[in-house]
């Protein structure tokens, strides 16, 4: 069982391991303490609270109901979190990005990706890491998450677009 904490990150000098953005001086973190798997003692993943709701729900969960945060956004966490949690795959889904060649395959309608077409990758965390699992469709995300309540985890991970034009791209 890992350990839960929010703290004020003292540099600037860690980054989020939900999305890779640093984590600003002075902003709240959100840390998740595990066993180290390359040597004795523990380690920290440290996340921006959303991106740790939208991509690990349930210890972002298991730190708000031990009354760890009391902050004014503690109902949106709360509803990422529970959302992601309903959802299994919702946590999966990564930043749009335009497809830089036409091999991929989608991983839900099995299709080819087309070339510039828009396009998700799926992360999986496992043992204490993400990663890479495939891509899909952007326009396949709400049937392969098995929800249309989508827009506001991929908004997350993609900070550079609107959420509007995320929505678009999406096709919802």
């Amino acid at each position: 069982m890992s350990e839960h904490v929010f703290e004020i990150a003292p540099s600037g000098r860690s980054k989020c391991r939900s999305c890779g953005l640093a984590i600003e001086k002075d902003a709240l973190r959100f840390g998740e303490r595990m066993p180290n798997p390359f040597g004795e003692g523990n380690m920290t993943h440290w996340h921006h609270p959303l991106c740790a709701a939208h991509r690990r729900p349930e210890p972002m969960l298991e730190a708000l109901q031990a009354g760890l945060y009391e902050g004014d956004d503690l109902p949106a966490l709360e509803h990422a979190a529970q959302h992601g949690l309903a959802h299994r795959r919702l946590p999966r889904l990564g930043a749009l990005e335009k497809s830089p060649s036409g091999r991929a395959r989608c991983r839900h309608c099995r299709e080819l990706i087309e070339k510039d077409a828009w396009r998700l990758p799926l992360v999986f965390f496992e043992e204490g890491a993400y990663n890479a699992g495939g891509f899909i469709h952007a326009t396949c995300a709400a049937e392969y998450c098995e929800t249309s309540e989508i827009v506001d985890t991929v908004a997350c991970f993609t900070p550079d677009l609107p959420r509007q034009e995320v929505a678009g791209h999406l096709g919802l």
